[in-house]
Parts: C-alpha cells; sequence; structure tokens
C-alpha cells in the first residue's frame, strides 16, 4: 500500500491498545524484577485514555488525532509512561501537519519527531535498558525502508520487527534508569517493561494496517 490514511491510523492505535491489554500481566510481570510492579496495569491506564483522546478528536485530522491521544496519554499516572509515551505521540502528530494520507516517507518523518520528542523527555540513551532501546532501532528500520521505497506496510513490519530485537536486547543490559537502576548487575537477565511496551506499540501498528489494508 502506498499510503495510510485517518481511518488506518485509528486502527493502528486501537491494535496497539489490544496487544498491550492482552500482554498486561506480562508486563508487570517483567516491571517486579526491578520497578513497582505496576507497569502493565499502568500501560492499561494509558491506553484508556488513548481511546478517551480519540474520542475527542476531530473526525478526518490525523494530527488533531493524535495530538488528542498524546495530551491525554500524559495524563496517566505511573511515573514516566505518561510523559514518554504522550510525547511520542504528540511528536508524531506535530510532523504529520494538515494532511491526510501519509506515505512512507511522511510515515518515517513522524516517527523521527517522535523520536526527538521522547529525547525531549528522558536522557536515556541506546543501551540504557528503556524504551528507547526499542524506540531508536524501530525508527531507524522504518527510516531505511522509506529510504529503499518500501510500502508502508513493509516499513511498519521491518520497525516492529527491530523493536522487538531492541527490546529482547536488553535482557543483557544492566539498567540506569527508574528503580531498576539501584540493582546495577542485579537488573540483568530480563527485558525492559519499557521497551517490551514499544515494541508492543509497534506490532500493533504493524498489525491494525495489515489487518484492513491502506489506502
Amino acid at each position: 500500500m502506498n499510503a495510510i490514511g485517518y481511518e488506518d491510523i485509528k486502527r493502528m492505535l486501537l491494535a496497539a491498545a489490544e496487544l498491550i491489554r492482552a500482554h498486561h500481566q506480562r508486563l508487570s510481570e517483567l516491571d517486579s524484577f526491578g520497578g513497582d510492579g505496576d507497569h502493565g496495569t499502568t500501560m492499561v491506564r494509558a491506553m484508556g485514555c488513548l481511546e478517551k483522546g480519540m474520542a475527542q478528536a476531530a473526525d478526518g485530522r490525523i494530527d488533531d488525532l493524535l495530538n488528542q491521544v498524546g495530551w491525554a496519554i500524559l495524563g496517566v499516572d505511573g511515573g514516566a509512561t505518561g510523559p514518554l509515551f504522550g510525547s511520542l505521540f504528540m511528536g508524531m502528530g506535530q510532523a504529520v501537519g494538515d494532511r491526510d494520507a501519509v506515505d512512507v516517507v511522511l510515515l518515517a518523518d513522524m516517527f523521527e519527531a517522535a523520536r526527538e520528542s521522547v529525547a525531549n523527555v528522558t536522557q536515556a540513551q541506546v543501551g540504557d535498558k528503556t524504551l528507547v532501546d526499542a524506540l531508536v532501532p524501530a525508527v531507524t528500520a522504518l527510516r531505511a525502508a522509506a529510504d529503499k521505497g518500501e510500502d508502508v506496510l513493509v516499513a511498519l513490519d521491518e520497525a516492529a520487527r527491530a523493536a522487538q530485537q531492541g527490546a529482547e536486547g536488553t535482557r543483557d543490559m544492566a539498567a540506569r534508569f527508574g528503580r531498576a537502576r539501584n540493582r546495577g548487575e542485579a537488573s540483568k537477565g530480563q527485558p525492559d517493561p519499557g521497551a517490551t511496551s514499544m515494541a508492543l506499540v509497534f506490532q500493533g501498528f504493524a498489525q491494525g494496517v495489515r489487518t484492513h489494508g491502506g489506502s
């Protein structure tokens, strides 16, 4: 498919929310190794905020859809989850502007803007065992797919694959942020819950487009 539109973006968001809910127990289990053990429930609340934001968006406006979702998630209780995921969606919304169709190049632009938006609220870098370890390789893969002229679904599939590999790679990292950092080397052995959530979000994005097709 050459481009996706407003309804496709909605399906991407809903598919991501569905995956988060399906895996919330696993996310909390991962968080229990170094944090409060509530990441899964926090992400479920964030997905509830996502759906509320979607309901408030101006019909047909992709930028407003993503900005409303971002603002809604910003308000979720639960540490850094709200600011990080909220800024992700707001970055995407700012990049799309008033366009009503998203081709693969614009999609890559949107996710690069999302990455920069996240970077404005965290100092975490690749290797610090955070969601950045899933986000950065996903965005890099998406841009590479766009540069090769791949279609939107192929690009999203490659981004989802890279995010999953990045999340799994955090298993062997020592945490440098959040409560898990207090465990030092003992924080190794399990994937980071935030990175795992980010990978699920990208997987949901790809599934949302694959299931219904694009423009």
